[in-house]
């Protein structure tokens, strides 16, 4: 199941479900079926796993049953896509996570040391933005650089989990961050000693969407392919298995002290590969006009177009 956030002609966020190349509203098409489903995509995953059974069986109806609910349905050409969750209370970031590109910081001066346990960051809301939208390049920016990385979305309160537990019992579904960096900041926040917040954090700079993909449809979340493609051309291919920390491990760090609600997210770092890495850096580096396209392969697609100020 693919669950969106999306508007039409400027109205208000909506939550939907995909169904073909449409978008099945679920708080209308709940209305049609019984008592109506929360508007909002954190209110829907604090209903639990219920309610997005509730949720798959619309779905279904919908698709044999089109005319009962063909005032719930969206052409997806008409929708603007938000990101899935578009104001999530924790937005974490794990960093160093991948060993491919934890040697391409390392020779780059843009880590200090190597990970002993877990590390991460925040993404800001301020920051994040949908799928299929136009990310400006600030003009200050000279060496903009993209890492497609693999987002956990939290579907029940976690605290004091440890990696004994099953981390899919407190996992909703999967989705796709472009986790845009300015990496002559980055380099002067590593040497400051302080994390990642200018380098990682201006608007538009946390691409994500463009939708919640369930877990039920994740055969193997350690054994997928990532890529990212500009202007159609594959820069990176490689495979969340090369992921040094996994779910348990994540939820074990961060929910020993803070507790985790539906909706939070969790990205899992950038993989090996990203322009800073490569010989021929400055000729990899976003310009305007660039078009980047991160995937999980055969599962979904996140796109965004770099423009100037």
């Amino acid at each position: 199941m693919r669950l969106v956030t999306y508007t039409t002609a400027g109205g208000p966020p909506r939550i939907g479900v995909r169904v073909g190349h449409r978008v099945l509203d679920i708080e209308v098409a709940s209305r049609v079926d019984g008592e109506p489903l929360p508007a909002t995509m954190k209110d829907l995953l604090r209903e639990g796993r219920g309610a997005l059974s509730r949720v798959r069986a619309l779905a279904k109806a919908a698709q044999s049953q089109a005319g009962r609910f063909s005032a719930a349905m969206v052409e997806e050409r008409a929708i603007r896509f938000l990101p899935p969750v578009p104001d999530p209370d924790k937005f974490l970031c794990v960093g160093k996570n991948y060993r491919a590109h934890l040697e391409e910081l390392k020779k780059h001066d843009l880590i200090k040391e190597m990970p002993e346990e877990v590390t991460g960051f925040v993404k800001l809301n301020s920051s994040l933005t949908g799928h299929d939208t136009k990310v400006v390049k600030p003009a200050a920016v000279e060496h903009l650089d993209y890492e497609p990385e693999l987002v956990f979305v939290i579907g029940r309160r976690a605290l004091g989990v440890t990696r004994d537990d099953d981390p899919w019992d407190y996992v909703a579904g999967v989705t796709v961050l472009n986790d845009l960096t300015d990496r002559d900041m980055q380099k002067r926040e590593v040497a400051s000693g302080s994390r990642f917040w200018t380098s990682k954090n201006a608007p538009g700079f946390g691409p994500v969407g463009p939708e919640i993909v369930t877990m039920d449809e994740i055969a193997d979340p350690y054994d997928l392919w990532m890529t990212c493609s500009v202007n159609g051309e594959e820069r990176m291919r490689v495979n969340t298995r090369d992921q040094i920390w996994k779910m348990n491990d994540i939820l074990e760090h961060f929910s020993r002290t803070i507790a985790l609600e539906p909706g939070d997210m969790f990205s899992t770092g950038a993989p090996g590969g990203v322009a800073v890495g490569k010989p021929n850096a400055e000729a990899l580096f976003l310009r305007p006009g660039d078009v980047v396209e991160c995937s999980i392969d055969g599962i979904t697609t996140l796109r965004n177009t770099i423009v100037a100020p």
